[in-house]
């Protein structure tokens, strides 16, 4: 039995993950080296003090809570939050929590994400920025395209007032045809210029599977899914295909499934419901969770502003949702959010037919 117990306990100190047993009393009881080295604090420092002193403090409250839901015997997945080392460095570290409430003990293994969560944060800002930048110099070209034929339009209409008949000077007449045709030559010239940037900037679409699209989102985070213990279910007996671009609709579903599994309630695993339907000229697209949802009171107007945050959320970028807006209108569609808080959120995408 003694040999067992140091073979556990030989685990215990050299597993590279972090491994804690907490009290209710919000303490540590026991660590292990991986958290000393983690946060930069001796043993003796990070027993002496309660847990909460070392969380950051945006994410203070939020601890607090699901440490309140682990004291009611819920086991707490995939809870992410950030430290704040000795040196004032942040940690970022993924929990799963296992509550004993017979010794009022919580048993807890945690990974550092704080790699993972800088790359995210440099692809989701760069993401942004290209999605600002490709969208502001689109409007910059079709408008200068505009304001090019007016005056171009303008100066045309000028010369056909001219009449020539009036005019006995030969080499006046040549001239003034000469103008003619160079500015009809203009014309022609910056039509086609327009058409070919307007064809540019159109997007692909192609018939689009929904059920294989899907797949390949959740194949692509299967790892999250497994971890959060996520429960997707689709339903695409009402409509099977839309036409769409498809990386548009990938991007679209990948972020607001990654948003349902962020912002799901503690203690509950995140329920998402995918499905389709047919209208009169479009199509739809629902997708429903059972997350903390939002007050669309206050957010009203402003859910998919470029870093808008409605709630406290470390990993809240302000990024996802307008990344899925700023998709679903160069697609020519439309996007309605339904929600209220503690009761999920349900978005409906309407495509063109």
């Amino acid at each position: 039995m003694s040999d067992n117990y140091f073979k556990y306990d030989l685990l215990f100190e050299l597993s590279p993950d972090l491994l804690c047993i907490a009290g209710f009393d919000g303490y540590f009881k026991k660590i292990n080296p991986a958290v000393a080295n983690a946060l930069g604090y001796s043993l003796e420092e990070l027993y002496a003090r309660p847990i909460n002193d070392f969380v950051h403090p945006d994410d203070k409250a939020a601890t607090s809570n699901a440490r309140t839901e682990l004291t009611k015997s819920k086991p707490l997945l995939n809870f992410e939050n950030r430290y704040v080392t000795k040196t004032g460095e942040i940690v970022w570290l993924s929990w799963t929590s296992l509550p004993i409430p017979s010794d009022d003990l919580i048993f807890a293994i945690a990974k550092n994400i704080t790699h993972k969560k800088r790359q995210e944060a440099e692809r989701n800002a760069m993401l942004a920025n290209l999605t600002k930048i490709n969208k502001d110099l689109t409007q910059l070209t079709f408008t200068t395209s505009h304001d090019l034929r007016s005056p171009v339009n303008g100066f045309l209409s000028l010369l056909s007032l001219i009449e020539v008949s009036k005019i006995t000077d030969p080499q006046t007449i040549e001239i003034i045809e000469v103008i003619k045709l160079a500015g009809a030559n203009l014309k022609k010239t910056l039509n086609e210029y327009v058409d070919n940037i307007s064809a540019k900037h159109r997007i692909e679409e192609e018939t689009v599977n929904l059920h294989q699209t899907v797949n390949r989102v959740l194949h692509s985070i299967g790892s999250l899914i497994q971890t959060s213990r996520a429960e997707i279910h689709t339903d695409f007996s009402k409509l099977e295909n839309i036409r769409c671009n498809t990386g548009y609709l990938e991007s679209i579903i990948l972020n607001l499934i990654t948003n349902s599994i962020k912002y799901s309630r503690p203690g509950n695993i995140p329920i998402i419901s995918i499905s389709s339907e047919r209208g009169s000229g479009f199509n739809r697209l629902r997708i429903a969770d059972n997350g903390i949802g939002f007050d669309m009171e206050k957010v009203k107007g402003k859910i998919f502003g470029l870093h808008q945050k409605f709630h406290d959320h470390g990993d809240s970028k302000g990024i996802g949702l307008y990344l899925v807006h700023a998709h679903v209108t160069s697609l020519g569609g439309h996007i309605d959010v339904e929600s209220n808080v503690n009761e999920g959120t349900t978005f409906v995408i309407s495509f063109r037919e």
